[in-house]
């Protein structure tokens, strides 16, 4: 396991039915292709040594005899491998016949585990030929050559780099509590499914949404092999499902109906799964009672050097649900129902906001706008305020305008030159002097004057800085950090774009064309004045770094809790080659900018330990009533120092 990952595989090998050799000699094939590829653990399908469909043959002793014959030549054949096989086969213990899984690793038999819930009924009668791992006592079993304790107690698997995996047995996730919930809750990261399940119409649709549950509900990675075209016999046919699953997310998947086997692998991101698992207090509080037997694995030869094989979304805050725009409607829902519950507690029938002809001030205006709607207030109770100042183009000022006219919200403008002007003479700045106190300066002017018209309106100031500045601490402090509620707070610029483009489906066209334009417009506080040509001079992203790449250290830092080696290394992925809409970064500017950004989340946290209430939109936030709760004086010294040896 490297930068927290463990390579893992599903395989449906070619299967004769109860032509052990054969199907050793398949069992062999893909392990050795599978160990060649740096796979560490891999699963086969239920009984695969014999073939599932064995039936009344599974009472021959010479079947069985074959069985563990095939099973002791696997374990000279891995003598000098390091991958973890798990193969299925039948077993008799004492007086009773088990349908187990075979846990192997360089020449040793780490273990059995025995299916525990066995179908009988429609076209599967296991109970005809096999016990429960209920039915058995804890037994020390002399198979294969060397001693196993065979047991009904839950077992886990420890690799020699610490990752805890268990096994189950095909019908045991069907039941109503499979084992491999009390795996994950004894400490389980991964599960392994030995299975052999048969296609009927519908069916598969329900496996998949059964296995994806199962491994989100158990914050699990889940690896499933199911019986494939060899197996297809008489009145059942079995399709050769292998699928891999991380925390609901389907990681791999192999082709089904296949005549040729099936092999798929994936990488399964431990490290992730136990960072979701301790912040997670319904899992940690349900893990009491829970234990299992310990098994550890053989040591290995070495590390392989490590190559990430799984993609790695850039924008991470971006729905990928097949309905876009039914994300956007609920992210926009939740705000406006946010604001709404607030303006009824207050008794206010007013809100103020600052509307700059950008995209933050956009979206909030837009939920303010959804949120009277909702109420059913006059939209007049909005009273939007456009501010121009030192930096203010005619573009974004113009837009400003137009948007709050065709959206029929109340207009007001204030100038803020001369009142700046006056307070630097009031301090003493030099106005040629564009420095911090010129730039805040303008920010806190802005603030009072909402604050102010609030207080004649009998309303509250809406703010609309968003997730991404409260990171990097992008606000001036009680400038627009400040407000009664803060309706972009949960929303990272990445995701903001999105919904902007969005909601101009949903408005006149007046409003629609005014919004395009915002979106086209570059990123600015306007602070500082235009160029020559009027343009825009002071480009955010020039300044501080691209959202894309902010958005995405964020969502890794925040979320997962992952160290600056694991997160440069993501980002190497993410943003090679320019895919799914990104930028393409070289090395040397993910780790300016990775530095850039810890430096800065750890430098500006006391802007956050007093931030105004505002709705949680995803999974990440920065509230510090809740999501994140940070010392201000933290030091970034070893964050810091990690990023300096990338």
């Amino acid at each position: 396991m490297q930068y927290g990952f463990i390579k893992v595989a599903a395989a449906v090998p070619s299967v004769r039915v109860a032509d052990c050799e054969y199907n050793l000699q398949q069992i062999e094939n893909i392990i050795a292709m599978a160990e060649g590829r740096g796979v560490e653990v891999a699963v086969f399908p239920e009984l695969c040594v014999t073939g599932y469909t064995c039936q009344d043959l599974f009472r021959q002793s010479l079947l069985l005899e074959r069985a563990e014959e095939s099973l002791l030549k696997l374990l000279d054949f891995t003598r000098n491998l390091d991958i973890i096989s798990i193969v299925g086969l039948p077993v008799a213990v004492g007086d009773v016949l088990l349908n187990c899984a075979a846990v192997v690793q360089r020449g040793s038999l780490l273990g059995l585990v025995p299916k525990t819930y066995l179908p009988n009924y429609s076209e599967f009668y296991e109970k005809r030929w096999f016990a429960s791992a209920h039915d058995i006592r804890p037994t020390e079993v002399h198979y294969a050559g060397g001693s196993v304790m065979v047991t009904p107690q839950p077992t886990l698997f420890r690799t020699c780099d610490g990752v805890l995996f268990g096994v189950e047995i095909c019908e045991d996730v069907w039941a109503p509590v499979p084992p491999s919930s009390n795996l994950a809750l004894a400490g389980a990261d991964v599960v392994f499914n030995l299975s052999a399940s048969d296609e009927l119409i519908g069916k598969h649709a329900y496996l998949t949404d059964l296995l994806s549950q199962q491994s989100a509900r158990t914050i699990a990675g889940y690896v499933y092999s199911g019986c494939g075209f060899g197996e297809s016999s008489q009145d059942m046919v079995y399709a050769g499902n292998a699928l891999i699953y991380e925390n609901g997310r389907k990681l791999a998947e192999g082709r089904r109906f296949s005549l040729e086997p099936q092999f798929v692998e994936a990488q399964i991101d431990v490290e992730r799964l136990r960072a979701e698992r301790r912040s997670n207090s319904t899992y940690v509080n349900a893990r009491h009672g829970h234990e299992a037997r310990l098994v550890d694995a053989e040591v290995t030869t070495g590390a392989r050097d490590f190559e990430l094989e799984r993609d790695v979304d850039p924008h991470p805050f971006i729905p990928k649900t097949a309905d876009m725009a039914a994300s956007c409607e609920e992210i926009l829902s939740i705000q406006a129902a946010g604001l709404a519950k607030r303006l009824v507690h207050t008794g206010c029938k007013t809100v103020v906001i600052g509307v700059s002809g950008g995209l933050d001030s956009t979206l909030a205006l837009l939920v303010c706008v959804r949120a009277f709607d909702l109420l059913q207030l006059p939209r007049k109770g909005v009273v939007g305020v456009t501010m121009p100042g030192f930096g203010t183009t005619g573009r974004t000022h113009r837009n400003a305008t137009a948007l709050m006219e065709s959206l029929g919200v109340s207009v007001r403008e204030v100038n803020i030159g001369a009142a700046v002007e006056q307070h630097f003479r009031d301090i003493g700045h030099d106005m040629a002097v564009h420095d911090v106190t010129y730039e805040n300066s303008q920010a806190r002017e802005r603030t009072q004057i909402l604050m102010d018209i609030a207080n004649q309106a009998g309303g509250i100031v809406v703010g609309t800085g968003d997730l991404s500045e409260l990171a990097l601490g992008w606000a001036t402090y009680n400038g627009d950090h400040m407000s009664m509620y803060g309706v972009n707070a949960g929303v990272p610029k990445t995701l903001i774009r999105h919904l902007v483009k969005h909601a101009a489906t949903t408005v006149d066209e007046d409003s629609r064309l005014t919004l395009l334009d915002i979106i086209d417009t570059p990123v600015s506080p306007e602070l500082i004045p235009a160029d020559d040509d009027g343009n825009i001079s002071q480009k955010t992203e020039e300044l501080v770094g691209p959202y894309e790449l902010h958005d995405f250290f964020m969502y890794y830092l925040l979320r997962f809790g992952f160290r600056p080696a694991k997160i440069f290394m993501l980002a190497r992925k993410a943003f090679s080659g320019g895919r799914d809409g990104a930028a393409s970064y070289d090395d040397d500017t993910i780790k300016h900018w990775l530095r850039t950004f810890i430096r800065r989340f750890f430098a500006q946290q006391f802007k956050r330990s007093c931030l105004p209430d505002g709705p949680k939109v995803g999974s990440v936030s920065l509230s510090p009533r809740g999501d994140w709760r940070m010392p201000s004086d933290a030091s970034a010294a070893m964050w810091l120092a990690e990023c300096d040896r990338l």
